[in-house]
């Protein structure tokens, strides 16, 4: 029995949209399409009176035509004009026309100098799953993004998380099964470096990769709050994916501090950088670049409607050293928030219990890997009848207790195992939501 509803996603628990008495194994292969930035919490809100989409600059491998743009912004010409005042005849032989010439002096750009120096840093990310549907089974599929080099001695390369999330087990740094991460470095676009995940974290959408390769260079990182409206911002990615390496495109810093509804869950706002240097799928994890060739962003999304253009934003560098230290040192970003890592079915209650000669409870439908839930050994089809000797019933009244809970925490969980229809109980450690 299989009926879907909605989704809810609370603290540490996640209320799924179906029971299902016949499943044992669960998948979180998720595919999300490119208009999407991912599994975090942000809301999408309007620009000014017109509703408008918000894209992650994510490119499908399998995609339709792309156009490239290598645009020289604010180009540096100087022009001499020079007045030859050579007679030249009419037809008629009796009139003197002034001809001016102009001579164009090249002087370079200062974008030359800065794609020279940031380009070698900014790679192309190449994430490979493997999906099932109806017409045509098991298949792969993937997506590319751009990615930094901030670390060469350590080889670390930081992206967007929606870049590679599609690869990875849900609220974790494993990889599926058949899926891969892979990096390509500029100076050899023919080739791909394996990649393992260090640390990501959905709610600010960063991942912190690691590669073994020689020769890297690695990106200087500005200072973002020392950035100014109407000053040279260079984006360096890959639109359209690895076809596309090193990109370069040019324009301003148009604003600071943009608000475009991404919240924390408890509703921190995440501001961004706006600029109208071109980005476009692809670009996710590219580099923004200050007239220093300083990295000061991260190019992550941007906003298409009729009648709107040149809205791209990046997160601030500032922002990204912060989260890539904790992902460094941790894996993940410690918030503080009490998690079991475990999906609940909402249509499991009472009534379905009877029919099937089960006991009431909180319904397991998936259980997170390298979660407090799997180390305690619970498993899909488990069902937790109660929390800290409180009888449960619903998935709703296991929240409750679970929130009560800080990180380090015991809670004490009593359930029915379907498979061999035993009672047993077992002490969890509540974590730190990822």
């Amino acid at each position: 029995m299989k009926i879907p509803i909605k989704e809810t996603i609370m603290k540490g628990v996640k209320i799924m949209d179906y029971f299902d008495m016949n499943r044992r194994h669960t998948s979180s292969d998720f595919d999300f399409p490119d208009d999407r930035i991912g599994r975090g919490r942000r809301e999408r809100k309007g620009v000014g009176l017109v509703t408008v989409i918000i894209i992650a600059l994510l490119t499908s491998i399998v995609g339709g035509g792309v156009t490239y743009l290598a645009m020289t912004s604010l180009n540096q010409v100087t022009a001499e004009s020079t007045l030859d005042t050579t007679p030249a005849s009419s037809q008629n032989g009796n009139t003197t026309e002034v001809v001016t010439k102009y001579e164009i002096q090249k002087i370079d750009s200062p974008v030359v100098a800065i794609a020279d120096k940031v380009s070698p840093s900014v790679v192309g990310i190449v994430s490979t799953y493997s999906i099932t549907d109806f017409f045509f089974g098991n298949r792969q599929s993937g997506s590319e993004g751009s990615g930094i080099i901030i670390d060469a001695e350590n080889g670390y390369v930081v992206t967007n998380n929606h870049v590679i999330e599609s690869s990875m087990n849900t609220k974790s740094n494993d990889l599926l099964a058949g899926a891969r991460i892979e990096v390509i470095l500029p100076r050899e676009p023919d080739k791909r470096y394996a990649a393992t995940v260090v640390g990501r974290d959905s709610e600010t959408d960063l991942a912190l990769l690691k590669i073994d390769a020689p020769n890297l260079v690695a990106a200087e990182l500005g200072d973002s709050d020392d950035l100014k409206v109407g000053e040279l911002a260079v984006a360096i990615g890959n639109p359209g994916g690895s076809d596309f390496l090193s990109s370069v495109t040019a324009g301003v810093i148009s604003g600071l501090d943009r608000n475009i509804g991404w919240k924390s869950e408890e509703g921190n706002v995440y501001t961004l950088i706006q600029t109208d240097a071109a980005i476009n799928p692809g670009n996710s994890g590219g580099a923004l670049v200050n007239s220093r060739g300083q990295v000061v962003g991260i190019n992550t999304v941007k906003i298409t409607a009729s009648g709107y253009e040149g809205l791209g934003f990046a997160i601030p560098i500032n922002r990204v050293k912060e989260i890539t230290n904790s992902l460094l040192k941790d894996g993940y970003v410690s918030r503080n928030r009490p998690w079991l890592g475990v999906s609940i079915s909402t249509q499991y209650n009472e009534q379905v219990a009877t029919q099937f000669k089960l006991p009431a409870g909180a319904y397991i439908v998936e259980v997170t890997a390298d979660s407090p839930a799997k180390l305690a050994g619970l498993k899909v089809n488990d069902i937790i009848t109660k929390a800290d000797g409180k009888e449960i019933k619903t998935g709703n009244e296991l929240i409750e207790i679970v929130n009560k809970k800080s990180p380090g925490d015991v809670i004490s969980i009593e359930y029915y195992r379907t498979e061999t229809k035993e009672t047993m109980q077992v002490d969890v450690i509540i974590g730190d939501e990822r």
